[in-house]
């Protein structure tokens, strides 16, 4: 296609001829409220239907533009629409410049409501066997038999299909901005708009009536989730979760009404028709996007559920085999009851986490930088602040498959003495008879010494001893002290009988003699008490038996003073003893004077 040069003259060094007729004051409303309702319209869509694209160098996306153009052709346009390509240009005229001069005497000819369609006629060159498309007053176009080769076809056939293009596109034209249409689709827009609202505020209030008793509904059929006698996932927050999505679902399909309403209202107008058709090829392209990347995704989805039902029934076959071993119904030598709970979910864990390894590498999005950097990123925090933590594990497995304590044991670490409430890989609870709980990391317990006074009831028949000291003078006889501290063993409440208490003479010092009690039990996480009692039974065979517990550090000048058991083991009339001298001392001291 070509223009002549007279034209493409004309053109370039003229200014349009004013012989179009005005617009009636009815189609400028039309274009004024249609162009206002478009920018409304877009300002409320554009962040809802707006479309991420990858960040493209100016210079480079014209790069491209301009060579597919050079390839396809550059478009002659009417509205915005295509209505034939130039591939090539005519002298120094390039194809753009021509595609361009032709879409202007185009749009020119169609304002012109003095020239009808039928004016636009196709007439044959009898010299180069061009054709001209003409008004009768003024050539807009020239097909040449380059252009026809350019298109595969005749010049005559060439010139034919852009004649009647150019014709239906004038039409529409005009027909479109008729004062009659315009009125119609203004009215269109002003229901269409109560209809949208009056939808959407229905939408909303019974929406907001029925998604409570949805979530009720929801709630009752679906049971919370419980770990024993801890809620994971109450009934509460499933009936929550439910309700926040039948509102996305709500929003979504609110989103999807607003995009219906845009695109017709904008399709209404000339003005703003390209936009509306270009709003849903936008939302279908992301919609084609969308489906394609989830169809792709299935076969990745059919893997994970397969790595899921696998692990799953592995996990259940382990609770029933775990669960056996603790109660014993299945026996495997070497392997304690105690140890089944632990052995579990260490088990647990392992498998899981080979489940993850497994199945990260269908999870979506696993090769893009973002996940990749959220890895590494996770990987260095757990790598910086688990030192401690896996310290805490190692010490509560070894003590676990040690068997070092379990819950109900009576311990002692360092100051700390009580019942053992409850152990865990990453510390134990302990509860001392002030009902204070303390929580001891275990790896305090690796490095310090722990006393478990109920291990070796259990595993070796031995009843832990209780031992407490006493020291007496020399003027006791030891048969006498060893009889009345095994009376108030006996006499005390959880001492056994059998094996039966004994008492060790544990030193012979410079003013006294060390009685150490020793005296089995079977209850030593009462330990306290026993304790109590037992002093208190010592105190009471002691003063029966006339047993002076007092420190043995005292002079000879003894005579004179009261002796220091209470004066209910005291006999009647018992009057303390006056100061004696012997007279051979004061003879002594006589002399020594002289």
């Amino acid at each position: 296609m070509r223009l002549l040069p007279s034209e493409d003259a004309k053109q370039r060094h003229t200014m349009p001829s004013a012989t179009s007729r005005s617009r009636p004051s009815l189609e400028k409303a039309g274009r004024a409220l249609a162009i206002f309702g478009a920018v409304l319209l877009l300002t409320l869509t554009t962040p809802v239907f707006g479309t991420a694209q990858p960040l493209i160098e100016p210079e480079v996306s014209n790069k491209q533009t301009h060579l597919e153009r050079s390839i396809d052709g550059f478009p002659v346009t009417l509205d915005q629409k295509p209505l034939l390509y130039v591939r090539r240009g005519f002298g120094p005229f390039t194809a753009e410049e021509r595609a361009s001069t032709i879409s202007r005497r185009i749009e020119r000819i169609a304002r012109d409501d003095s020239i009808s369609v039928e004016d636009l006629k196709m007439v044959k060159s009898t010299y180069d066997n061009s054709f001209y498309l003409s008004t009768g007053r003024e050539l807009f176009l020239t097909v040449h038999e380059r252009d026809a080769r350019d298109n595969r076809s005749t010049p005559e056939m060439v010139a034919q299909k852009s004649l009647q293009s150019i014709k239906d596109a004038i039409s529409q034209y005009r027909q479109d901005r008729k004062p009659e249409r315009l009125l119609r689709n203004i009215m269109l827009t002003a229901i269409a708009s109560i209809a949208f609202i009056g939808v959407s505020i229905f939408a909303i209030k019974i929406s907001g009536k029925v998604f409570p008793l949805v979530g009720q509904f929801i709630a009752s059929r679906m049971p919370e989730t419980r770990i024993k006698d801890i809620k994971i996932i109450p009934s509460s927050v499933i009936s929550a979760v439910s309700l926040k999505l039948l509102k996305l679902i709500r929003l979504f399909l609110l989103l999807v009404l607003l995009l219906v309403y845009a695109t017709f209202v904008l399709r209404l107008f000339p003005w703003t028709r390209n936009l509306g058709e270009s709003i849903a090829g936008h939302f279908y392209q992301s919609l084609e996007l969308v489906v394609t990347a989830i169809g792709n995704y299935l076969p990745n989805v059919f893997v994970i559920t397969i790595i899921i039902i696998i692990t799953s029934y592995i996990t259940k076959a382990m609770k029933i085999m775990f669960r056996a071993l603790e109660s014993e119904h299945f026996v495997v030598p070497g392997f304690y009851a105690d140890w089944a709970k632990p052995t579990y979910n260490l088990l647990l864990v392992v498998v899981i986490a080979l489940a993850a390894v497994l199945a990260f590498p269908y999870l979506p999005g696993f090769d893009s930088p973002a996940f990749r950097g959220i890895s590494v990123f996770l990987g260095l925090l757990l790598s910086l602040g688990s030192s401690s933590a896996i310290t805490n594990i190692i010490g509560g497995i070894i003590f676990i498959y040690t068997r070092a304590f379990r819950i109900g044991d009576h311990i002692q670490i360092g100051d700390v003495i009580g019942d053992i409430v409850e152990t865990s890989f990453l510390a134990i609870r302990v509860c001392t008879p002030s009902n204070q709980i303390i929580t001891i990391p275990n790896s305090t317990l690796l490095s310090g010494k722990v006393i478990n006074y109920n291990i070796s009831s259990r595993e070796l028949n031995r009843y832990p001893i209780l031992q407490t000291t006493i020291t007496l003078g020399y003027d006791l006889s030891w048969r006498k002290v060893n009889t009345t501290l095994i009376e108030a063993a006996l006499a005390t409440e959880h001492i056994l009988r059998e094996p039966a208490p004994f008492v060790l003479q544990t030193s012979l010092d410079n003013h006294y003699i060390s009685y150490q009690l020793n005296a089995y039990t079977s209850r030593p996480n009462l330990m306290v008490l026993i304790y109590s009692e037992l002093h208190q039974s010592i105190l009471d065979r002691c003063n029966e038996a006339g047993i002076e517990i007092l420190s043995p550090s005292y002079t000879s000048l003894r005579d004179g003073n009261a002796i220091t058991i209470p004066k209910d083991y005291l006999p009647l009339g018992y009057v303390a003893p006056p100061f004696c001298v012997a007279s051979s001392e004061i003879n002594v001291i006589n002399e020594n004077n002289g």
